[in-house]
């Protein structure tokens, strides 16, 4: 659990307490530096939960307050001194206070903002306190007039006054009433900009009932809430709190403390990190005890429940250090690269975008979905934020760290331990990458079939994200090759026709993986009772999508070990000379490839366009876009039928997009026994594998039809006769 005792050793941003401000934003979505000021106080201090109040059996009264440490008087001096020429500092003179004071950049914006929000407060309070004046004495007036009304009498016969003889006073009791009620909405529209609501409803429509009474210090919101982020209201995943701005400084210094946890995480060897058993897949592993001394307190002591796994892994990839930044810090970007580990990411909010135009001192909270290619594995959702910053020897750092201490829910399965990566520029473009993965999870229902692939760390581990963006990066890089011999009548040549078929195959893998594992986060209907309890079927109606033909689409996946080794299976099923033995659409044709991209150093990382030549007339001439991918920690070969037409378009470089795909395919994954250490999935002496197959088929072309049982039974019959025919085939040549 959080705890401002973590940050002794570092200056703590001013006391605060939080102000109400209305967000607005540039083109760009991002918050512009005014957008999140607030309250600042001389003597004000914070409820901190501790660790203790996190779990739901500790009773006991709450532990004390704990106060911020203030910044050092030289600090607040010099910038006292600066505010008073400059309360508005550009990014270049926060830098130059935060090197010449000894603060990070955003520590010193906070400060500025919480100055400029005093002295606003300060002469907003003043002006409430003497309207709040005029209105008792306009208040108490009134009451006067009334009771002078109420008791009037007649002049000439003494009994009670008539209305028309009341006249003058009746006349200016009404504007005086007036007079009132302009001056109660002019003070309800100063406090709602505080309180965060109008407070008109506290006052009848006439004569107010009670004094008036704004809540002058009681600044702040209340939280608000993210809710659809795909598909229906039945899809959502639970809601996800947005940062108050009460939250936000110790955001800031949860973030500051995690990249420091981090630095350390990738550069210490012992006795933080130990060699790794030499039966086990990873080189190193945490010192649980170690961990504990270095970083006594860190987000707090791990959850009952969770289990912790811990990893670290260093890569050489071929993209510059600017462009790795830049995938990370966009969402988008992140969770496309990753597609087959995130299966879905979102930014909430955005506290800072960094200074001297890159991100150096971006601040993001975000929350996201990670998932492994099959059904049979849990999905883990993580509320976090990440931190990026530049460090003094140019190597740039990336850290998410879990903020679900904040507001402890007792349904999370799941938190990041300060996570993240280091980036080393080096010679020629390429980039040294060292990354760790340090999370407390449960993982209990994950299937006993993953589970060795789980312990192991190649499920969610270091290894599987820089495995991954090894890949996607050879990819990247492929995708603007210029000099592409042209000796094979079946490699693309033209720039624009590798680049626009590269994007449709991009498309096509991540529609396959947004079906393919467990989330509930997309589009797709689970069917209860399908007639099969190994296979998940869903559903789902395409309607006014030009990536999708329109229609009622079922996707099915099953997942089962086979004692083959992976790279056997995957190059079993990439190999359009053994498809027939398996592929029932093809309905036995002879399968050719019309056109490949290679896009990486391993021969089975390629972009194909296959053609079947059936004896079937309606099948005869098919074409088929593939993607066979694969790495040290998993392989994926994914396929889709397509338009000829369209195809041609996409071949001279037209715009992908509108080509229609329904994508089915493979997932290959080691099955994490022991006997897989040495090389995983590349060595072919490795143990069995993990096989999800996944297929989506469409049904109905009519979106509004209903499903019938026998488009679920005939998809259950298909899935279930090509797992029979891989099986049968790879294990036969396995075993003759």
């Amino acid at each position: 659990m959080f705890q401002p005792s973590m940050f002794d050793n570092h200056h703590i941003l001013d006391h605060m307490t939080t102000s109400s401000t209305h967000k607005t934003s540039d083109s760009t979505g991002r918050l512009l530096e005014d957008d999140f000021e607030t309250k600042s106080g001389t003597e004000t201090t914070m409820d901190i939960p501790s660790g203790d109040e996190q779990d739901p059996n500790t009773t006991g009264p709450r532990p004390k307050r704990k106060r911020y440490h203030r910044h050092t008087q030289r600090q607040i001096q010099e910038m006292e001194a600066f505010f008073k020429d400059c309360p508005h500092p550009d990014d270049k003179q926060r830098k130059e206070l935060s090197r010449e004071l000894g603060l990070e950049p955003l520590q010193v914006k906070f400060w500025f903002q919480n100055k400029r929000t005093q002295m606003k407060a300060q002469h907003e309070r003043h002006d409430n306190s003497i309207l709040k004046s005029e209105n008792d004495k306009l208040h108490a007036e009134n009451n006067r007039y009334k009771e002078a009304l109420g008791n009037a009498t007649c002049p000439n016969c003494g009994g009670p006054a008539a209305i028309g003889e009341m006249s003058f006073d009746e006349q200016h009791l009404r504007i005086e009433n007036a007079r009132l009620r302009e001056e109660i909405d002019r003070i309800s529209s100063i406090a709602a900009k505080y309180v965060g609501k109008p407070l008109t409803s506290s006052f009848s429509s006439h004569v107010p009932s009670r004094s008036l009474d704004v809540a002058v210090g009681n600044f702040g919101t209340q939280p608000g809430f993210v809710g659809e982020m795909y598909g229906s209201s039945s899809d959502l995943l639970r809601t996800v709190s947005v940062p108050t701005e009460a939250d936000k400084p110790m955001i800031v210094e949860l973030a500051v403390a995690a990249m420091e946890e981090l630095i350390r995480m990738a550069q210490d060897g012992d006795p933080l990190w130990v060699p790794g058993d030499h039966n086990s897949i990873q080189k190193e592993i945490l010192n649980e005890d170690a961990y504990l001394r270095t970083f006594p307190r860190g987000i707090g002591p791990k959850i009952l429940g969770l289990k912790s796994e811990a990893s670290r892994e260093s890569e050489l990839v071929i993209m510059n250090h600017v462009n790795l930044v830049e995938i990370l810090m966009d969402v988008n970007q992140w969770s496309t690269i990753f597609c087959g580990i995130v299966s879905r990411a979102m930014t909430l909010d955005i506290l800072s975008t960094g200074v001297a135009g890159n991100y150096n001192g971006a601040l993001q909270v975000m929350t996201a979905e990670f998932q492994v290619p099959s059904p049979l594995v849990p999905t883990r959702e993580n509320y976090f934020v990440r931190y990026c910053k530049q460090q003094v020897d140019g190597t740039w750092a990336v850290v998410d760290v879990s903020l679900d201490n904040l507001r402890p829910s007792p349904i999370s399965r799941s938190r990041r331990r300060p996570s993240g990566c280091l980036i080393q520029e080096l010679p020629n473009g390429y980039s040294k990458v060292t990354w760790v993965e340090h999370v407390e999870v449960d993982d209990r229902a994950v299937h006993n079939i993953y589970r060795p692939l789980v312990n192991s760390g190649l499920a969610f581990g270091a290894k599987r994200w820089v495995a991954t963006l090894d890949r996607q990066c050879e990819r990247l890089a492929s995708s603007m090759a210029s000099n592409i011999p042209a000796g094979d009548l079946c490699v693309i040549t033209s720039t624009e026709g590798r680049k626009s078929m590269l994007k449709l195959a991009q498309r096509m893998v991540m529609s396959f993986c947004t079906g393919v594992g467990a989330s509930t986060a997309h589009a797709w209907t689970t069917l209860s009772a399908t007639g099969s309890d190994d296979v998940r079927v869903m559903t789902r109606k395409s309607m006014d999508d030009p990536g999708r033909p329109p229609g009622i689409v079922l996707s099915a996946a099953t997942s089962f070990w086979i004692p083959v080794p992976p790279k056997r299976v995957f190059d079993f099923l990439r190999d359009e000379n053994s498809r027939s033995e398996w592929d029932i659409l093809s309905n036995g044709g002879l399968v050719q490839e019309m056109a490949h991209i290679a896009n990486g150093r391993d021969p089975g990382n390629c972009v194909s366009l296959l053609r079947v030549n059936s004896a079937n007339s309606s099948q005869s001439n098919m074409l088929i876009l593939q993607e066979s991918c694969t790495d040290s920690t998993g392989s994926y070969v994914i396929y889709a039928p397509v338009d000829i037409v369209a195809m041609n378009v996409v071949l001279s470089g037209g715009d992908p997009d509108y080509v229609a795909l329904l994508p089915s395919g493979f997932a290959i994954l080691p099955d994490g026994a022991a006997g897989s250490a040495g090389g995983g999935i590349l060595d072919v002496g490795s143990g069995g594998s993990l096989l999800t197959v996944a297929f989506q088929i469409l049904v109905d072309s009519v979106p509004t039809a209903k499903l019938s049982l026998g488009s679920v039974a005939t998809v259950n019959n298909l899935i279930k006769c090509t797992v029979e025919r891989i099986r049968a085939a790879v294990t036969c040549d396995q075993n003759p």
